[in-house]
């Protein structure tokens, strides 16, 4: 078992591709449950001057292993 807080600043890796996608910065929680719904990490795009930030939101389920430093997903498309 682990706490949510425990996730932040792991890095995300992509099993499939081995792509690095980023750093979790924030997850998004089921406010009646408690349950993780998603992690969130930082787009690849840089910050437009106007526009918002990109960021990638990557579904729980896709999530395969959770270790000391690393959180592996399993997605052929993280877009």
């Amino acid at each position: 078992m682990f706490k949510a807080s425990e996730l932040r600043n792991k890095e995300v890796i992509n099993m499939t591709d081995g792509e690095r996608l980023g750093y979790v910065y924030d997850m998004e929680i089921n406010s009646h449950t408690g349950t993780i719904l998603a992690l969130i990490v930082p787009g690849k795009e840089k910050q437009k001057l106007f526009g918002k930030n990109t960021e990638l939101r990557i579904p729980w389920s896709d999530v395969s292993r959770i270790g000391q430093d690393l959180i592996v997903i399993n997605k052929t498309n993280t877009e």
